[in-house]
């Protein structure tokens, strides 16, 4: 395996007047394409070389400990006799990478295989920056539709086609220190996080947590942070059954009674009092670790770190204390970006490189991302994994952004929402206010054309 590092895109020009948004985009991503390309190697060694032709050109954009094992994964597929040669290049996250994604798949001059975020399958697949996958190669290669959850599958499509292959599922989740919610009386009595069933018990449990910890109850942190309001409000404005829809040209469809019912109580959580309505990411994570709260609301990503802090450590899926559950997730997943003429060859083994790269998720799962491929879940391994398998079943009622081009992970959607949210928790707005500037907020992108429609 070859791995590059990432250089930077030249910017697109214009060299024809009367170019739509989607020529523009072609024809900046042939100069974009050919940079990338060119980057210096790096890395772990394999056969395959930058310049051999034979090797898979994979994209993804996993650093640190992510990108540690997602190297195990490769080299452990690339092993024996049908072993792939795989060039791999890492990409910074965020928007560079999405921009980068789409304009090198405008250009038909895109990796054979990259790395997608479910939620931002809407801005890839109904402009043809994607190419679908063929089911029966895949259901060849030992893997089919049966083989994900429901709530995650029905994300993978766009117009009854499939473009995106999940490799995980990574929940906003619940940690709590066991000691602390023991002494709360949260356990049961197999030592889990009990159910709350209702917002006053998620309330009186965080008061309990304060008193067994002599500081807060719960923690989360969301000022400044272009996500972290979202992925709250979702999850439990989900749980009560309400639609978020924003169909192309608007009005967005929300139900603001819902919505403001959960930004209230959102507001009464997190009261300044038993739970700090103030903290940024950072500082819940150091809160917590410090012991100055018994749980905290993160993604379940942040599980390596907090394992290392010593602390006795517990996770739960995000409680459900409205009417149905519903726990906001994202989904990394492999993709076909678009080829103009792709080699018959090359693609079967991009679909048995997906295949065999799904199957080997428990490596994945060290990480404390939950193992999409469900037959993973089920092997003795993955239930001695503490506490990956006590929030396996958060997947099962996995809710991801609205299914439209501007939403998703690093999306400036995101970052809209969050911002009236984060003015009703520090109190500087009412519950009503914020909904209605969400509201207007979604209009707002609703208007805007797609750059790649």
């Amino acid at each position: 395996m070859s791995t590059r590092s990432p250089v930077p895109a030249a910017p697109a020009s214009d060299p024809a007047r009367g170019l739509t948004r989607r020529g523009l985009l072609r024809h900046g991503a042939a100069a974009a394409g050919g940079l990338l390309a060119a980057g210096p190697l790096s890395g772990c060694a394999s056969p395959a070389s930058a310049s051999d032709a034979s090797a898979l050109s994979v994209w993804d954009l996993f650093l640190g400990g992510d990108g540690m094992l997602m190297d195990d994964m490769i080299k452990a597929v690339s092993g024996g006799p049908r072993g792939f040669e795989v060039e791999r290049t890492i990409l910074d996250w965020g928007p560079s990478y999405y921009t980068k994604l789409a304009m090198s798949a405008a250009g038909g001059r895109a990796s054979d295989v990259a790395v997608l975020h479910l939620s931002r399958l809407a801005g890839y697949a109904p402009g043809g920056l994607l190419d679908p996958f063929d089911l029966d190669l895949l259901a060849e290669f030992g893997v089919t539709a049966r083989d994900f959850t429901p709530a995650v599958w029905a994300r993978t499509q766009h117009a009854g086609t499939v473009y995106a292959i999940p490799l995980d599922v990574h929940p906003f989740i619940v940690f709590y220190d066991e000691e602390a919610a023991d002494t709360a009386g949260l356990l049961d009595a197999s030592g889990q996080l009990a159910p709350m069933g209702s917002p006053q018990a998620l309330l009186d449990a965080s008061e309990a947590l304060a008193e067994a910890t002599g500081r807060s109850g719960i923690l989360f942190g969301h000022v400044t942070d272009t996500a972290q309001s979202w992925r709250q409000f979702a999850a439990l404005y989900a749980q009560t059954g309400a639609a978020f829809t924003l169909p192309d040209g608007g009005p967005a469809r929300i139900d603001t009674d819902a919505a403001v019912r959960v930004v209230s109580f959102m507001q009464q959580l997190f009261d300044g009092r038993t739970n700090p309505n103030d903290l940024d990411y950072n500082g819940a994570m150091a809160s917590f670790i410090g012991g100055r709260g018994g749980m905290v609301m993160l993604g379940e990503w942040e599980l390596p770190t907090l394992k290392k802090s010593g602390i006795p450590l517990g996770a739960a899926p995000f409680p459900q204390v409205f009417d149905q559950p519903a726990v906001y997730s994202d989904s990394h997943s492999f993709v076909l970006p678009h080829q103009e003429n792709p080699d018959p060859r090359r693609r079967r083994e991009a679909h048995r490189y997906v295949a065999e790269m799904v199957k080997q998720s428990l490596t994945w799962a060290s990480a404390g991302h939950i193992p999409a491929y469900q037959p993973v879940l089920a092997e003795p391994e993955y239930a001695a994994l503490d506490p990956q398998s006590s929030y396996a079943d958060a997947a099962e009622v996995a809710v991801l952004d609205p299914p439209n081009w501007f939403a998703g992970a690093g999306s400036n959607f995101q970052n809209r929402m969050c911002q009236p949210l984060q003015s009703a928790l520090l109190g500087n707005t009412s519950a009503e206010k914020a909904v209605r500037q969400m509201v207007r907020e979604a209009d707002a992108l609703l208007r805007q054309p797609n750059p790649v429609a």
